[in-house]
């Protein structure tokens, strides 16, 4: 099993290109089961959970190609089976959302129940729920959703009962080919969730207000082929601009968008970073000055992102002051409280939700073990301002949503080897 070597110590310094972002890509690969046509992605990041999303295209026969370019084409014209099984859903829940568009297009799915990070309950019921009301006819049997239509699924007027993105994203695309105008409220307005819009567009569906609280998709009778690229991943900007933050440095990232991370840029000035921005590049600089501590209170974007909630802690345990971190997501989200503590942060847990974290003017290196996706990359912020080499165990979890960190991180200064064993 993969582990990273991290010494700690040396302020990040230099240009890095930010990669497609995952959360973008996956439910847009899963939308290629909508169209007629082959459909062309590009910008597509290369990760663990992509594969997985492309392995599972695979299995139900469609055909899956990537080019020199790293350009991916799918055409679901000879699609066989109408299963997600359990052992690629297991492992990456964003898995869940072909279910829409399997129903929508063929009538019939069986899609395993998700998997993916443990950070708590994330039910589906939001999901089965819309595509209920969309006509579907749901069941829950030994660990698989089973849907089925007949005919065409038939537009609705839905309230989710709170805001999910994946959700958002499955009706969406289910109701791209329903009979009628769907109207679905209380929607997530994540940027990914309007690039997915913007794609499902560009193959021929009517969808309007993604981004807002209120979509409106007017359905069609079919969905064509489309060439399409992916945007830039916020969250990995948003993560190496922490770490850079951290470790007192100067980064400039590239192939970015601002526009999405405007809480995350507050935060970060409060911190003391200058930061410039274009229209596709942040510059972020500490000027060699330790951080200044600032509460975070995760919420739906455009709040502050849940899956950038471990990073900043880690930046707020060496910075001046104490913060207060809260998570109101996820009810299992502090998994890494414990790890970062073993490297000597002073944070205290006040309840499932809330920790107080006091600033120490170092951290020292010990081994840790990452927990999940993004609790993973803040014990490599912390590393990185740990005295000694911190082995961080379990990085597969990062794997799973940063394309090769250790040689952007080397491209930044940091020294970082991947081992095995």
């Amino acid at each position: 099993m993969d582990k990273l070597l991290i010494s700690g110590g040396r302020a990040l310094s230099g240009t890095l290109r930010i990669s497609g972002a995952k959360n973008s890509a996956l439910p847009i690969l899963a939308a290629t089961l909508l169209a007629d046509e082959p459909v062309v992605i590009s910008n597509v990041p290369h990760l663990h959970d992509v594969t997985t999303m492309i392995e599972l295209l695979g299995c139900m026969g469609a055909d899956v190609s990537v080019d020199e370019k790293l350009r991916v084409q799918v055409s679901t014209a000879n699609l066989q089976h109408l299963r997600a099984p359990y052992d690629l859903v297991k492992t990456m829940r964003a898995s869940f959302v072909v279910l829409g568009p399997l129903l929508a297009r063929y009538g019939e799915a069986e899609v395993s129940l998700p998997g993916g990070c443990a950070i708590g309950a994330r039910p589906v019921d939001q999901h089965l729920k819309g595509l209920a009301a969309l006509g579907a006819e749901i069941v829950v049997q030994e660990g698989y959703v089973r849907g089925h239509v007949d005919g065409r699924l038939q537009a609705a007027d839905f309230k989710f009962d709170m805001v999910t993105v994946g959700g958002t994203e499955n009706l969406m695309m289910a109701a791209t080919l329903a009979e009628g105008v769907t109207r679905l409220r209380n929607a997530a307005c994540e940027p990914e969730v309007v690039d997915l819009g913007d794609f499902l567009n560009a193959m021929g569906a009517r969808v309007s207000g993604h981004g807002t609280p209120v979509i409106e998709v007017e359905g069609v009778t079919a969905l064509t082929g489309c060439k399409h690229r992916v945007m830039p991943d916020r969250v990995e900007t948003g993560t190496y601009l922490i770490a850079a933050a951290a470790t007192r440095g100067c980064v400039k990232l590239l192939n970015t968008r601002p526009d999405t991370l405007t809480v995350v840029l507050d935060k970060l000035r409060e911190s003391g970073a200058e930061i410039e921005c274009g229209s596709d590049w942040i510059e972020l600089d500490m000027h060699g000055a330790r951080p200044r501590a600032v509460d975070i209170e995760t919420a739906p974007y455009p709040g502050f992102p849940t899956d950038m909630q471990a990073q900043y802690l880690a930046l707020n345990a060496i910075a001046e002051g104490t913060s207060r971190v809260s998570e109101t997501i996820f009810e299992n989200r502090f998994m890494h409280v414990q790890e970062i503590s073993r490297l000597g942060a002073d944070i205290e847990l006040h309840g499932p939700s809330v920790v107080l974290v006091h600033g120490v003017p170092a951290l020292k290196a010990a081994p840790v073990m990452a927990t999940d996706l993004r609790a993973s990359f803040s014990l490599v912020v912390a590393a990185l301002v740990a005295e000694g080499t911190t082995l961080i165990d379990r990085i597969y979890h990062i794997d799973r949503g940063y394309e090769t960190i250790e040689e952007k991180l080397k491209l930044l200064g940091a020294q970082v080897q991947r081992v095995s064993g």
